[in-house]
């Protein structure tokens, strides 16, 4: 039961990339936050996903937690298909390469809020704190955007069904 009300939520949210999306940019040592977002959710709607990239200019890192008081939790995840199946698990860092950049976008990685403590409306911002291994804690104010704008979704309209 738990997995079809998340199947259900996943697929209440979608995946669209169309339209502007507001995105916020933070900095700490050598990693640059760009263009992170959340999506507005619904009321009941406990998950949300959080995008953005992460680019490095010196060492090779990791993020290793995420934190927000909008949500009892904040994980981290990767999203994948095997063969028509999209699969979502979580991952405990996300590598950060030398000199290079990784994207947390809908469909791949990224960061999963659980247990959202009250409705993300679309205007508003979250706070989120990240933590990497190397560069230490930077906290990224993320807006959310309203649905059916840019990074619509996180989860379904990949053609086959999800298993979390």
């Amino acid at each position: 039961m738990k997995s079809n009300v998340l199947v259900t939520l996943y697929a209440a949210i979608g995946i669209a990339f169309s339209g502007a999306a507001l995105a916020q940019t933070a900095a700490a040592g050598a990693i640059k936050i760009e263009n992170a977002y959340t999506r507005a959710t619904v009321p009941g709607q406990q998950v949300a996903g959080g995008f953005m990239k992460i680019e490095n200019k010196g060492a090779a890192d990791q993020l290793v937690s995420a934190s927000s008081p909008a949500a009892g939790e904040v994980q981290l995840h990767e999203m994948a298909m095997e063969g028509n199946v999209m699969k979502m698990r979580q991952v405990k860092d996300i590598a950060v390469p030398a000199g290079g950049a990784v994207e947390l976008k809908p469909g791949g990685l990224h960061l999963m809020f659980m247990n959202i403590k009250a409705p993300l409306a679309a205007g508003q911002t979250v706070p989120v704190k990240l933590k990497f291994a190397k560069a230490g804690e930077v906290e990224v104010k993320m807006p959310v955007n309203a649905m059916g704008g840019q990074g619509a979704g996180h989860g379904a309209g990949h053609g086959g069904a999800m298993k979390h």
